[in-house]
This record gives C-alpha cells, structure tokens and sequence, in this order.
C-alpha cells in the first residue's frame, strides 16, 4: 500500500509539527497524571474518571500516531519556486464568479490546512482541484449541484 503525498505549505507543516510537540511533550503527561490520580480513588470497575482518562489516552495516542504517518508523506511547496503565474498550492487567486458577480480570493493549501473561515481551499476540493494549474485570464469550470460554475481567474500570486 503506498501513501499519497501529503501536500503542505511551510506554515502547515509547521503547525502540525508543533502539534505533533504538543501532544507526546504535554498532553501526553497531562493524561498520564490523570490516570495516576483516577487509580487512587480505588476499585477500577466503576472508576468513570478512571475510563475517561483511559478513553483521552486513547484519542491522544491515536492522534500522535495519525501524525507521525502525515509527517511521513508529506511534501512541503517550496515558496521560493513557486510561478507566481500558475496557480498552485501555497497561492492566492483572486477570481470573478459571473452567475454572482463577485470577487473571491482563495488560498490554496494542502488538505490539513483547510479553515474556511480564512478561505483556505484544498487543492482536492472541487474549486481548488479546477484551480491548480490555471493562468490569469483563464477560466476554471467548477462542477457545482446548480451546474457548471465559471470562475475567472483575475490574480494569482504567492499566498501572504
């Protein structure tokens, strides 16, 4: 089984590593000492601080692992080589959408980057994936429920 490559700008990779930090260096200990102090109040069978730290344990072992795997795949857009005239991850395009006159600008990451909230896009979304590649001028054909959506592309530089 191969793993595709995780596709990352500098400042995801640098997020999920501290992360990463986080939780073996932190939370790792703060779990452990839960568990001590739940295994003092006595008989474990009907223990629920005893289970739930257990259960955070768990959440948090997985996640570290989960981690560990992505940080193994991954593969970090080097900005300094970045065209600024194509559109790819670790940019930012600034596109019109006729059907509602408007302007968007969306940065385009990797898919652990996402936050909508900050108009980050995957590269494997629908408008991300229509996106990569493209020049100014040119048009991406979205494939949305209403139908074809028509984004020109206005503006395409390196994400700030």
């Amino acid at each position: 089984m191969t793993n595709k490559p995780l596709i990352l700008t500098p400042e995801g990779l640098k997020i999920m590593t501290e992360e990463l930090e986080y939780l073996k260096n932190v939370k790792r200990v703060e779990v452990k000492e839960q568990i001590a102090i739940a295994r003092s109040f006595g008989d474990l069978s009907e223990n629920s601080e005893y289970d739930e730290a257990k259960n955070e344990q768990a959440k948090v072992e997985s996640r570290i692992q989960e981690l560990e795997q992505l940080l193994k795949n991954v593969v970090v857009v080097n900005e300094e080589d970045l065209n600024s005239g194509i559109a790819n991850v670790g940019t930012t395009v600034r596109v019109y959408d006729e059907e509602f006159d408007e302007e968007i600008e969306y940065n385009i990451v990797g898919t652990n980057e996402v936050d909508p909230l900050k108009n980050n896009i995957s590269d494997q979304s629908p408008i991300g994936a229509a996106l990569i590649g493209k020049k100014v001028d040119d048009i991406a054909e979205v494939e949305a429920p209403s139908g074809i959506v028509k984004l020109k592309i206005l503006d395409i530089r390196k994400k700030s």
